[in-house]
């Protein structure tokens, strides 16, 4: 029997974007298919902020300023909808009073949501879930390639003593051994820092930084020609806090930071990744309660659908 075509999103020309069930781009439930190719997922957590705190709202914005999406990228040439089954997952309830148990259910729940394959993009939520992510991601490929879109680095060690926060994962993830540190990069990474030694602790964690101003320099070509060549065809995971965007274009966010990438470049960039062997992804630190007309939950769900496209484009091939 042929494979049964993917189940696509509501029918807009049948019921108005404003109406129905919020999901993302108004996409099926997992409980409404049989499969699921790429399954987005929201983690309403925001217990690791140092700053401001909101993130736990973020999925839900993202959501709703997804409506707008519609199933065709002409940059990429993909109806990602078509070429793959697409699926909201929902929100994974995880302890809001203890980093710890939440980190553990996230990681529980996201191995048993890709177990059968489905690849993943979280929505989040703070940059604390991108370890337990990687933890997954990692078990099912081997240690993986990471690009992260960031202001900060997250790779200090603790904030208060604690180890686990949204300013620590990537340090976590190098001492667990579950990233290839030969392919490891920030992007978008500005303003100032503690001290010469955080740099210095970067580097001898193996990454590389390609900060907001090269990008502005380089331009989107050369970034993304740089990237490729450091990532090469190794398992890749993204990792984008949408702070990587400047605050004009990204007012609605924990620790905003002036001097940032626009969303044309962000997603320029991202679109020139078509063809690196993806296996998941998340876009976090969304706080739309310091957003305004939801521009920043609109540049986030783009971001989602962006890599939604590049993982569609991967089953497709």
């Amino acid at each position: 029997m042929p494979a049964q075509p993917p189940l696509g999103p509501v029918d807009s020309s049948k019921v108005p974007r404003f109406a129905g069930f919020a999901t993302f781009a108004r996409l099926p439930r997992i409980d409404q298919v049989t499969r699921a190719d790429v399954a987005v997922v929201g983690v309403p957590f925001d217990s690791g902020v140092s700053y401001r705190p909101g993130a736990r709202f973020g999925p839900a914005a993202l959501r709703e300023a997804s409506r707008l999406l519609r199933p065709y990228h002409p940059e990429l040439d993909i109806s990602p909808f078509a070429a793959a089954q697409v699926v909201d997952a929902g929100d994974i309830a995880v302890n809001p009073f203890h980093i710890g148990k939440a980190i553990d259910t996230l990681q529980a729940e996201a191995e048993a949501l890709s177990s059968d394959g489905t690849k993943l993009v979280a929505v989040g939520g703070d940059h604390t879930i991108a370890l337990p992510l990687l933890r997954v991601a990692a078990s099912n490929h081997g240690p993986v390639a990471l690009l992260h879109f960031d202001a900060h680095l997250d790779t200090w060690d603790t904030y208060f003593g604690e180890p686990y926060t949204h300013g620590t994962p990537f340090r976590r993830a190098v001492e667990e051994g579950i990233l290839d540190t030969s392919a490891v990069c920030h992007v978008g990474t500005r303003g100032p820092l503690y001290g010469q030694h955080d740099l210095a602790e970067d580097r001898r964690l193996g990454f590389g930084i390609v900060t907001s101003g090269d990008v502005m320099r380089r331009g989107v070509t050369e970034t993304v020609d740089a990237l490729r060549q450091r990532i090469g065809d190794r398992p890749l995971y993204i990792s984008v806090d949408i702070d990587v965007l400047d605050p004009a274009h990204a007012p609605g966010t924990g620790t905003p930071e002036a001097g940032g990438m626009t969303s044309r470049e962000l997603l320029e960039i991202l679109r020139g990744l078509a063809g690196t062997n993806l296996i998941g992804a998340d876009v976090v630190e969304l706080a739309p309660a310091y957003d305004h007309a939801e521009i920043t939950a609109i540049a986030a769900s783009h971001v989602a659908y962006d890599l939604v496209s590049l993982l569609a484009l991967g089953v497709k091939q």
